[in-house]
Formats: structure tokens, sequence, C-alpha cells
């Protein structure tokens, strides 16, 4: 279970790694959200044209399978039906094989010492993720 909710937070972080406290990123269009993920990477990283082109093609493909996976289950949850357990065992291994490919991806497109320190990023984000999600379950008890 561990396990899962690291990779739903994983998918989640990808998604949201350019938000802003003081802005929601749902109020950008996908293309925008894309273009700043990569300016942000691109200050933390150092990355060179090359990189950022690549990045930008990387991120835009995640976020067209991100807007069909979420449109998918809103239309799902809208229906008032659930998936079975086949079902969700189907749908959280195609989300952990996207990660694993992604994660590859990133290898390709980033050298040693970028890799590095955006699994750093990527490991803290997680982490303050993990305790924003406490605090709220804290509160509603």
């Amino acid at each position: 279970m561990k396990k899962l909710l690291i990779a739903v937070i994983m998918t989640g972080s990808l998604a949201t790694f350019a938000q802003d406290r003081k802005m929601k990123m749902e109020e950008f269009t996908p293309e925008q959200r894309t273009e700043l993920q990569v300016k942000k990477m691109t200050l933390e990283l150092d990355l060179n044209d090359k990189q950022q082109k690549d990045l930008k093609k990387l991120l835009t493909e995640q976020s067209k399978k991100h807007e069909e996976a979420k449109a998918k289950r809103e239309a799902a949850k809208k229906d008032g039906t659930k998936p079975t357990n086949d079902e969700r065992f189907a749908m959280k291994s195609k989300m952990m094989d996207e990660q694993i490919a992604f994660k590859s991806e990133m290898k390709k497109i980033l050298n040693e010492k970028q890799m590095t320190k955006w699994e750093e990023k990527r490991e803290n984000r997680m982490e303050k993720m993990q305790n924003k999600r406490k605090e709220m379950h804290h509160k509603r008890q």
C-alpha cells in the first residue's frame, strides 16, 4: 500500500512540478504548465537548449497521458462506477510502468549530476506532499 501511495504521489508530483504557492497550476493550459516546468527545471538543473527541447517533448507527452487518465477517472466517478480489484491493479501497474519509462527517458536527457539533483528534488517534493497529507488527515479526525 505504501508503494502504491508513493507511485500516486510521484505521478502527481510531476504534474505539479512547477506549481507556485501563490497560484494554482490548474489556471494554466497544459502547454503553459509544460513551459513553466521546463523553465523551472532549466533554472534548477542548468539545462542546455537540446535538453530543454527534449524535456519539453517528454513533459508534453506525459501531460497528454495525464489528462486522458484524469478524464477517464472523472467519467467513471460521474457514472458512479468503481473499478474492480483487477482494474485497479491494471491501472496502478500501468502507472508504474509509465513512471519507469519516464525515469528512463529522463536519464537519456540529463547527465549524471543533473539526474542526481532531479531525483533529490523529487524525493523532497514527495516527502512534503506526504507530510501535507498526514497533516490534512489529522485535521479531519
